[in-house]
């Protein structure tokens, strides 16, 4: 994938992230392991009974728990005419001047071709072409072209097309591509296409965190957090939490925030926890949109404000997670305030909508 693309760039990580997923984990939407989703967080009684139907935490960027394209992995263009064609959406221009690149010998210019033809941009798509386009960019050492056939491979029902794509994440990801990394911590954490083996995908979270990789650093404090693959250790889970709440995984954040709020491997610190929800909560986490509205509504780490929890609660709401003990606060609220919540609801809406 290419950096700095414009609203009309490739949704090719997106549609490979679908396949894979279904090639992971069969059938199912959801991801096979459920190791590293949030565990319920644990909160006072003051806050309790937790909703009886949450659903799982929604994952950060898109699927962070299935195999997929990430902005980590996206190869880096320098500045040329056939890029800036792309960018502008001039896809038979951008074309015509990739061909001439790659006919050079030039992996990127390869790349770009191939994601050209897969995705039929400025001409007929041909994804026989643009296999052969990425698997030229691979034998030129393209990491990112690696990652793509593994993709590709890894979506087939071919044990030996599944083997060959273990192989090709292996050898992007010492090359340092850090998406191909975390995929593999996923496929030995998983144990559908390789034998399970917690420890090796520690090992590869490893090095996906070591580049900031969102998903997998929040993994990786998953398996600290339950003693997986590495000895239990609550304050590494909190250090990698924060560091993948600082680049953007917004479960992590909402992870995070329960960790601060409970006193679990860090000083509690229920104000900075509200905080840490409110982040979450305006990214559009449903978790951390109904934890900021019990904490709202209770007077915990934040001035008590029924009218906001009840927004917050709508908001949280509106994404499938009911909460009995928020439904009797709503339901002791007076018309005015009830009024003025979904007022606040759906100016909310909008920022979180805006913020997506």
């Amino acid at each position: 994938m290419f950096a700095g693309r414009s609203a009309r760039g490739l949704t090719h990580a997106a549609l490979l992230a679908a396949i894979l997923l279904a090639a992971i984990s069969g059938a199912s939407a959801q991801p096979a392991s459920t190791t590293i989703t949030p565990a319920p967080p644990t909160l006072p009684p003051e806050l309790q009974p937790a909703p009886k139907n949450a659903p799982a935490a929604k994952p950060p960027t898109k699927a962070p728990a299935s195999i997929s394209l990430s902005k980590t992995a996206r190869p880096k263009l320098a500045p040329d005419p056939a890029f800036a064609a792309f960018q502008r959406g001039q896809f038979v221009t951008a074309m015509n001047l990739a061909i001439a690149r790659a006919n050079t010998g030039d992996p990127i210019a390869m790349v770009l071709l191939g994601e050209l033809l897969s995705q039929g941009y400025g001409v007929r798509q041909d994804n026989v072409a643009a296999g052969k386009w990425f698997e030229a960019a691979a034998a030129k050492g393209s990491a990112d072209a690696m990652f793509t056939l593994a993709a590709i491979k890894m979506a087939t029902k071919s044990t030996q097309q599944r083997d060959e794509a273990v192989a090709l994440f292996k050898q992007a990801a010492e090359k340092g591509n850090s998406a191909a990394a975390y995929n593999l911590g996923l496929i030995y954490l998983q144990g559908q296409v390789a034998p399970k083996e917690p420890s090796i995908a520690a090992e590869w979270f490893k090095r996906a965190a070591d580049k900031d990789q969102p998903d997998a650093l929040y993994a990786l404090a998953t398996l600290y957090r339950d003693g997986n693959g590495v000895p239990k250790n609550l304050n590494e889970m909190v250090r990698l939490l924060e560091q993948a709440d600082a680049v953007g995984n917004v479960v992590a954040t909402t992870e995070f925030g329960i960790a601060v709020f409970n006193g679990t491997g860090v000083p509690k610190d229920e104000e900075k926890a509200a905080a840490l929800f409110k982040k979450a909560a305006l990214a559009g986490n449903a978790i951390a949109q109904n934890r900021l509205a019990r904490l709202l509504s209770a007077g915990r780490g934040a001035p008590q404000d029924k009218v906001a929890a009840a927004a917050w609660y709508l908001a949280a709401k509106n994404q499938k997670l009911d909460d009995e003990m928020m439904e009797k606060m709503m339901a002791s609220m007076t018309p005015e305030e009830r009024a003025q919540a979904d007022a606040k609801f759906k100016i909310w809406s909008n920022q979180i909508a805006d913020a997506k």
